[in-house]
């Protein structure tokens, strides 16, 4: 697809999973950015009962509890028509199935813890899921669990893959009230609440100009 001459290049939005032991366990990258998103933000706060102190009212436990919501559309028609191998052999299952393996424990522990319990090990620790990463620009990104995938897949080739399919992500957004501080997603968050305050700041700024501009009117 042409683009007009001159314009910005757009960055896309992408869901990366980070492992220890596989530093890129999983890249998604978004082939069409979505033209909404919707996110929930629900206070952290200690007071409001009526059993509370009322010098309590305005006290914050932590960060907000934040969980976005977005779709998704994944097409390899384009790589079709190119012959793309990849697409032309699995369609676009290898996209669906990165976003997937992100709710999956490793094959390997599977293996391993069942091979312990097995042998009658009684404390058996569930495997730990990848670090994940909802990158949607240099402002946001942002350490989340991924809570729920609804995956529709609209059209398939002569081996039932399917070549178009629709996703809508369900994520949780975790902070450092959620994690440990040795957990890299603890200061990935603290920076997107620093860079947040230095954003608020500017609008603050703003809005003082904006309005000083007002009262010269009257």
């Amino acid at each position: 697809m042409s683009t007009f001459p001159g314009s910005p290049r757009l960055l896309r939005g992408a869901i990366i999973g980070l492992d220890p032991n596989k530093p890129v366990a999983s890249v998604i990258v978004f082939q069409y950015n979505p033209d909404s998103m919707t996110r929930r933000l629900d206070a952290r706060s200690t007071g409001g009962g009526d059993d509370v102190d009322r010098s309590e009212a305005f006290r914050l436990k932590g960060p907000p509890s934040e969980s976005i919501s977005i779709s998704i559309e994944i097409d390899a028609t384009d790589q079709l028509e190119q012959a793309d191998p990849l697409a032309v052999l699995s369609g676009v299952h290898p996209t669906l199935a990165a976003l997937e393996v992100l709710l999956y424990p490793k094959s390997a522990l599977t293996i391993a813890n069942s091979a312990l319990a097995a042998a009658g090990n009684l404390e058996i620790v569930p495997p730990e899921a990848p670090l994940t990463l909802f990158f949607w620009g240099p402002a946001r990104v942002l350490p989340v669990r991924i809570t729920s995938l609804s995956i529709t897949e609209e059209a398939f080739d002569q081996l039932l893959n399917p070549i178009r399919a629709k996703v809508d992500l369900s994520l949780h957004v975790l902070s450092y009230f959620d994690l440990k501080l040795t957990n890299p997603g603890y200061q990935i968050f603290l920076a997107h609440h620093i860079a947040k305050e230095v954003l608020a700041n500017s609008n603050v700024a703003n809005s003082a100009l904006n309005l000083s501009s007002s009262l010269k009117l009257f």
